[in-house]
């Protein structure tokens, strides 16, 4: 990228001057309004994924404030709400064990480094071949692990580290069973308790700030010996450079590009949800540059890694959102309570925030698209399954990978039995002075349809080889739309192989990416006999299959 393409990339000008050219003042009000209240929104939110992900509640505030802040002014959606989510948590817990809370630094700068060369690329577009039964395992299997992260907070025990969810897990309770601790597991009810129930009572101040505040005020008015959050530091942090390890790093790159898919994936999908309410279209590519400067930035004041909040983006929707201004006013207003409020998180509870991510969990996991799917085909199915067990039992580019190739391979299996070949009557297209009888016996007509690639490819010539003994055979491709390089030399092997046996092949309604292809190949003139047995209609084969037989009757009679 040139110098002056890359500073019109980097900046946000075009994007704000066509957003704000009638921005009013009635708007604005609405984003001021819609920014508070998914402040509100977040704020607990970001409390709890800054301590589930072993980072800290300062991490996770710092993280919605300095995130929340550039991704909005830089990304390519005007809806989009970033900070930390459960799901980036998934990825730090086992990051964090593995190689320690001084390096997630280092892999949020090299996240938000793949962020921006994928941006480069234009390769934000690829989120619309993300088959739908693997988002919804992916999404499914997420929940289930932020649950299961909850246990210890919710049972008043110290996380196990572990790089595997299930058994820490069971180590957890295990322990708890030793020692049961029950002011904890009720103050984690109560909280669940309260954020399901308000929304019946009001539904302007969100439940989680309400559960926040009043979970957290009887805990201390009971003077109930719980684990709290501790220190929150009153203010940002300067910038700094985290400390690199040069024999580390290579070490980091997979973590890091972990961190990447997920923070480009989630935000990508967030951004299509906010699309779909609005009817609005975001630019993928540009939001991938803003959540890769947003990962730039944030580890240098002592963040986490981030991505768009698909949750927190809709609350901001919900709540009248007209453009990005809301995410910078939702920014500002968690540095204002950091400022000012930041003392009093240390009294929360930790399983206060447990409860509030437990529910968060449970409204997470897609029951509907589950049930849909069930009720689809059993492939779609079995993808959904496969992705949510290898995300909670393994990690979730594993699940993603083992999603798309058992995705792909079941579609293939599908397609496969899509192809159909079978024999078709030439009788009507016969010309005039045509033999019929002879004509019939000598002449074998085929109707291909379906895609012709890799996955059928063998099967076609297999059909097509054992043959009786005739003089022409003609294939009908005109429901042949799509052909592969598999495709392509199995028509050009069939050519060969009946060319051997004294056969010609001829071809009728070749369509035009078949063409193209077999042109570009190489392949077309050896197939079509330098076109001359490249028909448009199946009556013109049918003709000139007549003047070959006339031709080999011709011969045979002057043979002794």
């Amino acid at each position: 990228m040139t110098r002056p393409g890359l500073l019109t990339a980097l900046s946000p000008l075009p994007a704000w001057q066509a957003e704000f050219r009638r921005y009013t003042r009635a708007q604005f009000t609405q984003d001021l309004l819609a920014g508070v209240t998914v402040g509100v929104v977040a704020l607990p939110l970001a409390l709890a994924f800054g301590v589930t992900s072993g980072a800290g509640a300062t991490a996770g505030l710092i993280t919605a404030i300095i995130a929340g802040a550039v991704a909005s002014a830089f990304g390519g959606s005007r809806f989009q709400i970033t900070g930390p989510t459960g799901a980036m948590t998934v990825v730090l817990l086992p990051v964090i064990a593995q190689y320690g809370l001084s390096q997630v630094a280092v892999i949020g700068l090299l996240a938000g480094l793949m962020l921006i060369t994928a941006s480069a690329l234009r390769l934000g577009r690829a989120i619309h071949l993300m088959p739908w039964p693997v988002i919804t395992g992916f999404t499914n299997g997420i929940a289930v692990i932020i649950a299961l992260q909850q246990l210890p907070a919710a049972l008043g025990l110290p996380p196990v580290p572990g790089e595997r969810i299930l058994p820490a897990s069971l180590d957890v309770l295990r322990e708890f069973l030793r020692a049961p601790a029950p002011a904890p597991v009720l103050l984690t009810l109560l909280t669940a308790g309260v954020l399901l129930l308000w929304p019946r009572l009001n539904v302007r101040l969100p439940g989680g700030i309400v559960a926040l505040l009043l979970v957290t005020a009887l805990s201390l008015a009971l003077h109930l010996d719980v684990p709290r959050i501790g220190p929150v530091p009153t203010g940002l942090p300067w910038p700094s450079l985290p400390a690199l390890d040069g024999q580390l790093l290579p070490h980091l790159l997979s973590p890091a590009l972990a961190v990447a898919v997920l923070a480009g994936l989630e935000s990508l999908l967030s951004a299509v949800v906010a699309d779909g309410v609005t009817r609005t279209r975001h630019d993928p590519d540009r939001e991938l540059l803003g959540q890769g400067l947003a990962n730039l930035v944030t580890p240098l004041f002592g963040g986490i890694p981030s991505t768009g909040a698909i949750a927190r983006t809709a609350v901001g929707v919900r709540s009248g959102a007209q453009t990005r201004v809301t995410g910078l006013v939702h920014a500002a207003f968690l540095l204002l309570v950091t400022l000012v409020l930041g003392r009093f998180a240390a009294l929360v509870p930790l399983s206060v925030l447990a409860g509030i991510l437990l529910v968060t969990a449970a409204r997470m996991f897609e029951r509907d698209a589950s049930r849909t799917l069930r009720r689809s085909t059993r492939s779609d199915y079995v993808t959904l399954l496969a992705t949510m067990t290898v995300t909670v039992a393994f990690d979730l580019i594993l699940a993603i990978e083992v999603g798309l190739a058992v995705a792909g391979v079941l579609f293939v299996q599908r397609m496969i039995g899509t192809l159909n070949v079978e024999p078709m009557s030439i009788h009507q297209d016969a010309p005039a002075d045509a033999d019929a009888a002879l004509l019939q016996s000598r002449v074998l007509a085929y109707r291909v349809e379906g895609p012709l690639f890799f996955g059928v490819a063998g099967r076609f010539t297999e059909q097509l080889r054992a043959l009786p003994d005739v003089d022409v055979v003609i294939l009908r491709l005109r429901r042949v739309a799509t052909l592969d390089a598999s495709g392509a030399h199995a028509l050009a092997q069939l050519q060969r192989d009946l060319h051997a046996q004294g056969v010609t092949l001829l071809l009728s309604g070749l369509q035009d990416q078949p063409r193209a292809l077999l042109e570009r190949m190489g392949l077309l003139e050896a197939v079509t006999t330098a076109g001359h047995h490249l028909f448009e209609t199946t009556e013109d084969a049918t003709r000139h299959a007549w003047r070959h037989v006339q031709r080999a009757q011709a011969l045979a009679e002057l043979q002794p």
